[in-house]
């Protein structure tokens, strides 16, 4: 499991910075096991160890985006992804593998909350709601998402839940489009970009630089450099990174 982790990072077991290895493997008391993340700003490291463990098991295997507030739970089978609405505490723990506690110690620096926007070019509001309701296969709860036409293109955020995966998830159905999927803190010192096609991520953009970057590096967005230029070039207002 260890090395198939570190396969699906593309780094050799062993390359690691001088703070460790990205990881830990936690045993778990069943079938299940954990791998700990320990770096709590690499964004979406756990999501391509888990699609690359799925296409080798029956069962599914889990991960949780932490870049959600509240985290995100994906189920992957067999590199399919599908979103659950559950607590990841008691998942863990009904798989027999609990989480670590989190730490609430006033001693340790806050977490800092991160929200999620995309901008989908060549998309309109009507046809992501039509799509995602196809999805669940209901009628989409009033207010579920934030969906907002713009002269750039689509924005999708957060309404009732986070965006979770509905970013990707419509670059899937609706390959035509790019999308601009960023994720921020509230002060935006923690910023990143990813540029996917057809659900596929193309490019990122990351402040401050990842070590190991997941995708090919942009060295913009837009033309634009800084956060706040480049969200004013997507037409993404800066303050919807705000939390209530």
């Amino acid at each position: 499991m260890k090395k198939r982790a570190f396969a699906a990072l593309e780094l050799d077991e062993g390359e690691e910075d001088q703070e460790g290895p990205p990881f830990e493997i936690s045993l778990g008391s069943g079938r299940y096991h954990a791998i700990l993340g320990l770096d709590e700003w690499c964004v979406g490291g756990e999501l391509k160890i888990a699609k690359s463990l799925s296409l080798d098991v029956d069962e599914p295997v889990y991960s949780i985006e932490r870049a959600n507030d509240p985290w995100a739970v994906i189920s992957w089978r067999r590199g399919a992804l599908e979103v659950m609405e559950v607590d990841p505490d008691t998942l863990a723990k009904s798989l027999g593998c609990p989480l670590p506690e989190r730490t609430k110690s006033s001693d340790s620096p806050k977490r800092k909350p991160l929200r999620s926007v995309a901008l989908m070019e060549g998309v309109r509001a009507q046809q992501a709601h039509h799509v995602l309701e196809e999805i669940e296969g209901e009628p989409l709860p009033q207010g579920r998402y934030r969906l907002v036409d713009t002269p750039r293109g689509l924005l999708v955020a957060s309404g009732t839940v986070d965006i979770g995966f509905a970013d990707i998830t419509l670059s899937e159905r609706l390959p035509h489009a790019t999308v601009y999927a960023v994720i921020a803190s509230p002060s935006l010192d923690l910023f990143f970009v990813t540029v996917r096609r057809g659900g596929v991520g193309v490019e990122e953009f990351k402040l401050p630089p990842d070590e190991f970057p997941d995708l090919p590096v942009a060295s913009d967005i837009k033309g634009e450099r800084t956060p706040e230029r480049i969200l004013a070039a997507l037409g993404i207002p800066a303050e919807w990174f705000l939390n209530d």
